[in-house]
């Protein structure tokens, strides 16, 4: 069995949690940064100094990289985006990728030395400065949540308006905006991992005593608002495309409802009170609000094709619960940002730029249109339920690699040995 020790109090010395992120398409909680372990001590009687020797440099090498960008990765500029931030992520990206057929060495057909190596990691949204747990798998779950966090940060990138070459708004291009969706993807296979395979991997207790940013509500909701933000972009590539149909968009904004209200019902209950864990509560409930005006815009044109006084009566009504969601979400965005660390919009673009000038129009028309055959308390009624489509989009099925090749020349040598 793995042995848990947490240090309860948060001084900030470990955590250097910025005060600005700047610009955010894509919300990351921080990087959880792991801390130096010495291999020699731990398994050095178990297995060669050559292992060993591998084990630390790739491990070291993480530890160095993680925490020199991890503090800054979520602070992202344009600059960055265009020119630096993403050979970053890919090269950290690539060291946790050389590592884990190394580390999943020690679980291997349930090794002992799955619990010889205390690994120690620095959280982010719990209020738990870092927590220690001499356990493989516990390693494991914090490479995964990692590797889905860069995940998340290149999507970030990928989704900032590049200043145009003309000097005026700034533009995203389809290129990048398709590129994201497998981005989030990608994401969401690393997380959905991490629940599937994973944490069955922890005794009851170990798991109970898991730091929240790797429970598995945060895991899920992490999991889900990254296929909820894929679905995001196809909606905005359907809404440029003459080809999609209403019912193409209504279904597609419905669906991305599901997946932010699932995201919403994994986090409720988790204790995300400082810093990260509070600002990402904050994200998914501006998202999950933001979608609703989405879904309710487009239920409310294709309502209004209907030839029925009721069909109109439906139809205004889902456009109004729409102007009023998008009012709310503009609120939600606001204390969205508002919470530490402090972030800003990017420009508008895609779905909500489209939205945010559509809804208030197509909203009033009817209204107007309408006034005379329609009371106040007849349009002001309950909103029409949505449709429940089934949810398209699901993660990329990402398996843990096999054990590194090295191995087999250890276990011969380990059993005798432990």
């Amino acid at each position: 069995m793995g042995c848990l020790v947490s240090t309860p109090k948060d001084t900030n010395g470990n955590r250097r949690r910025p005060s600005n992120i700047g610009e955010v398409s894509v919300f990351v909680p921080g990087l959880r940064i792991p801390k130096p372990v010495d291999f020699s001590q731990s398994l050095g009687d178990h297995i060669s100094k050559s292992s060993v020797e591998r084990f630390s440099a790739l491990r070291t090498r993480i530890v160095v990289m993680a925490g020199q960008e991890g503090p800054t990765i979520t602070r992202t500029r344009r600059k960055s985006a265009t020119q630096h931030g993403g050979s970053t992520l890919g090269d950290l990206l690539l060291a946790l990728e050389d590592y884990l057929p190394v580390l999943l060495g020690l679980v291997k057909n349930g090794s002992p030395l799955q619990h010889k190596v205390q690994f120690v990691w620095v959280n982010q949204e719990d209020e738990t400065e870092e927590t220690e747990m001499f356990s493989a798998w516990y390693e494991i779950l914090s490479v995964l949540h990692l590797m889905a966090m860069l995940a998340l940060s290149q999507a970030n990138l990928l989704l900032l308006p590049r200043t145009s070459i003309d000097g005026y708004q700034p533009k995203l291009s389809e290129e990048n905006r398709r590129s994201s969706v497998d981005v989030f993807l990608k994401a969401a296979g690393y997380l959905d991992c991490a629940v599937r395979h994973v944490l069955p991997q922890f005794p009851n207790e170990l798991r109970r005593n898991l730091p929240v940013d790797l429970s598995e509500g945060v895991l899920r909701a992490l999991c889900l608002q990254a296929l909820g933000q894929g679905v995001d972009i196809q909606l905005g590539l359907a809404i440029d495309s003459a080809k999609a149909t209403l019912a193409v968009k209504r279904r597609l904004a419905c669906e991305m409802v599901k997946y932010w209200q699932q995201a919403q019902d994994n986090i409720m209950n988790l204790p995300l009170t400082n810093g990260w864990g509070e600002k990402h509560s904050l994200f998914v409930k501006w998202k999950h609000i933001e979608a609703k005006a989405a879904a309710y815009y487009y239920h409310g044109l294709i309502l209004d094709e209907g030839n029925t006084e009721k069909s109109h009566g439906m139809a205004v009504a889902a456009l109004q619960a729409a102007d009023e969601y998008l009012k709310e979400s503009k609120k939600a965005a606001e204390a969205f940002n508002a919470s530490a660390p402090v972030s800003r919009n990017t420009p508008f673009w895609g779905t909500m730029k489209y939205l945010s000038e559509k809804i208030p129009k197509d909203t009033s028309s009817k209204v107007r249109i309408n006034k005379d055959l329609y009371t106040y308390e007849k349009i002001m009624e309950t909103a029409p339920t949505l449709p429940d489509f089934a949810l398209a989009l699901k993660p990329d099925d990402y398996q843990l690699p096999l054990a590194d090749a090295s191995w087999n020349d250890e276990e011969a040598n380990t059993s005798a040995k432990v």
